[in-house]
């Protein structure tokens, strides 16, 4: 399933969303300006390398990406659920939420693949968090998708919370499964399914205490 856009408009400008892809993009663009040798240099000194674990690498790591795919789907998904989240939180809180999301999703992968020397990049952890938010604030919202069915591809809506919630039991399972299959060959790298599981996570919880003060009393719209 392909997401394409919610149903519901921002209230205010998403500065801080624009600026997130606008970061990531300028980095995108120069990791593709490196020759692959430098560019693997780079991406093992600023990823998040869980053997060789450092603070400043979870901040840097949030912004470099492996490929275009990777770089495209995160950047999709922070566009169509970061906008109502920052809406709701707020430019300064919002941009909090997100980092403090993608730091615990980078801790969450350390403690998990602990001895790992593959460095992990990417934005997916602070989106998650951004993904958890909108599945709380939102629940009723739809997600107007790309879906395959057979040989055709259908545009529907989906409920947000189904489209979440599903999103989130994939990654759970896949992490799950993830793990079974390191043990099995003692190998680490691919998609770091738990550092998705735990920012989703931590951004359902945390955004109770992200909410701006006047919107506490209201809740899912």
């Amino acid at each position: 399933m392909i997401p394409l856009r919610d149903v519901i408009p921002s209230r205010t400008a998403p500065v801080v969303t624009v600026t997130l892809i606008a970061v990531n993009a300028l980095a995108f663009v120069f990791e593709l300006s490196l020759r692959e040798e430098p560019r693997q240099i780079f991406i093992t000194t600023f990823g998040v390398v869980p053997a060789e674990f450092s603070w400043l690498t979870v901040l840097t790591s949030m912004f470099l990406h492996g490929g275009w795919l990777h770089f495209l789907g995160n950047m999709l998904y922070l566009w169509i659920f970061g906008d109502n989240v920052e809406d709701r939180l707020g430019h300064g809180r919002y941009l909090t939420f997100y980092l403090l999301c993608g730091a615990v999703a980078a801790v969450a992968h350390t403690m998990i693949s602990r001895d790992s020397t593959i460095p992990t990049i990417g934005a997916s952890g602070a989106i998650a968090g951004v993904m958890g938010a909108y599945f709380v604030l939102y629940p009723h919202s739809r997600i107007l998708t790309l879906v395959p069915i057979f040989m055709f591809v259908e545009i529907i809506e989906i409920p947000a919370i189904f489209f979440l919630g599903f999103w989130f039991v994939m990654q759970l399972l896949s992490g799950v499964g993830s793990i079974a299959m390191s043990v099995q060959s003692r190998a680490g790298g691919g998609i770091a399914f738990w550092a998705h599981v735990a920012g989703f996570g931590v951004g359902a919880v945390a955004v109770f205490g992200f909410k701006r003060r006047r919107d506490r009393e209201y809740w899912g719209t």
